[in-house]
């Protein structure tokens, strides 16, 4: 039996279910489009509203609605390309190379890379090259890779997949990856090693040039997850913040992933992944030459896509131009540092490491920061929660840089501790689940729970819950789901 939050928590997943019609089969009669986009702006604007506030750790990176209605025009002009046809399109060829190009540039590569729907691809699309390139040239036959805990669990995923033995390394006292650790688990096996810049958790970069020169001295590859800090770290560094050596400056690092997605400020799902050379990078196209259908080539997982996605991430980033991401930078970096300084001035709190854009605190002493996250949870906030240890974080995105709002989450923080002082030995509501700010998991029940919400994703709301709604007058407001900053 799950318990009460665990019910809530799915409830919550169907907001909608008492204010819209729920579709268990095509309708017998075209519905018309004037009544579907009123229906569809009602929610996205309901949707929007926290997001516009300022009020969220991450996942909304741009926060500008003229932007995102020019990326729309341009996305539509190109919504229906195939990008597996480029003789049809050859538009795509011109963005694709040119976002690979200008991603290339901003990290110092080589203008090696390839284009995915987001940061998981990218890296799992590394994984796969990094073990079929050791396989082919290495006779690697059990492979594995080596990483720091806080590497994106995305990696763990791929890894799942395609049968390859993950090592997961310890923390240094700073948080960030043992490279002596790591060091001691690399074997003959080892495919590569892995660092992030910055890591989901805490927004903190490894110490990327040591693990170059342990890469280096082992002859594998070093993949640097920069898909949070990759478009904005090389404008942080222009300003003049000191930015640790991580890209394809760094001898030994092989490839790095960037998400477009997040500070290049395109619409999901895109993502850059760059090789430092062609060799690695083939290692991950497939071709079958012998198919009734044709000659097949492809270069990852993604068969069709949408040229809507190319067009739009290449019009974002040329739209934006490196004036506008410095200015997006500054502000970034200025509102970050007034989080930081405020919340090393709260006694019952601690930073975790010496962030950048991502600010990551936790209980400095016996404190629940789970009954912080609750009371901010009330006062409108929403923050990632986090685990290993018990923390919160605060990824600065450009809405949460309008005047006022660090302070307004300073004094919201403050109110929040206070609550969690008086609540002392009670039980938290919230806990650490990716994804969601708002409900806290019995460690025998999680995998039970993560299974039931994956679930709920893909399903409609049943008839007998609907009915239910529908008799208390539940609107569509609210609700603990949300995008998580990936």
């Amino acid at each position: 039996m799950v318990d009460d939050g665990i019910t809530q928590l799915l409830g919550d997943l169907y907001p909608y279910r008492a204010t819209t019609e729920t579709f268990r089969q095509v309708p017998p009669e075209p519905v018309g489009h004037g009544a579907l986009l009123a229906e569809l702006s009602a929610m996205a604007h309901k949707e929007d509203e926290l997001g516009d506030a300022g009020r969220v750790s991450g996942s909304i990176y741009a926060g500008d609605h003229a932007h995102y209605h020019f990326l729309g025009e341009v996305f539509d002009l190109y919504s229906h390309a195939n990008v597996l046809q480029r003789d049809m399109y050859p538009s795509a060829t011109k963005f694709e190379g040119e976002i690979i190009a200008m991603t290339s540039d901003l990290l110092h590569g080589t203008g090696v890379g390839v284009v995915t729907s987001g940061g998981s691809e990218s890296l799992i699309t590394a994984l796969y090259s990094y073990r079929e390139q050791a396989r082919a040239k290495k006779k690697v036959t059990k492979p594995n890779i080596v990483m720091p805990v806080t590497a994106h669990c995305s990696l763990d995923k791929g890894a799942h997949w395609m049968d390859v033995e993950m090592r997961h390394a310890p923390l240094t006292d700073g948080y960030v990856a043992d490279v002596q650790a790591m060091a001691d688990m690399v074997d003959d096996q080892t495919v590569c090693v892995v660092g992030s810049a910055g890591n989901y958790a805490h927004g903190l970069i490894d110490p990327i040039e040591e693990l170059g020169e342990l890469a280096q001295a082992k002859g594998i590859g070093l993949h640097v997850d920069g898909c949070l800090g990759g478009w904005i770290l090389p404008w942080v560094e222009r300003l003049g913040y000191p930015v640790p050596p991580w890209d394809f400056r760094v001898p030994g690092v092989t490839s790095i992933s960037a998400d477009t997605h997040k500070y290049g400020y395109a619409l999901k799902g895109s993502s850059v992944l760059l090789y430092r050379d062609k060799d690695l990078r083939k290692y991950q196209y497939f071709t079958y030459p012998t198919w009734p259908g044709g000659l097949y080539v492809s270069p990852g997982f993604a068969g069709s896509r949408s040229g809507g996605i190319l067009a739009s991430t290449w019009a974002a980033i040329v739209a934006t131009g490196a004036s506008g991401y410095l200015a997006a930078a500054d502000a970034i970096m200025r509102t970050a540092t007034t989080l930081k300084d405020g919340i090393r001035d709260i006694p019952e709190l601690e930073v975790i490491g010496d962030p950048l854009f991502l600010i990551a605190f936790k209980a400095a002493g016996d404190l629940d920061i789970y009954h912080v996250n609750d009371a901010l949870i009330a006062q409108g906030w929403r923050m990632i929660a986090l685990q290993y240890p018990a923390a919160l974080h605060f990824c600065v995105t450009r809405p949460s840089t309008a005047p006022g709002l660090a302070e307004q989450f300073l004094e919201a923080l403050r109110t929040a501790v206070a609550y969690a002082v008086e609540h002392k030995g009670r039980k938290s509501k919230s806990g650490a689940v990716y994804g969601f700010g708002s409900y806290q998991l019995a460690q025998d029940m999680v995998k039970f729970t993560m299974v039931r919400v994956l679930d709920a994703f893909h399903e409609t709301p049943e008839p007998e819950a609907a009915a239910a709604a529908d008799g208390d007058g539940g609107g569509a407001g609210g609700g603990a789901a949300g995008t998580a900053t990936s």
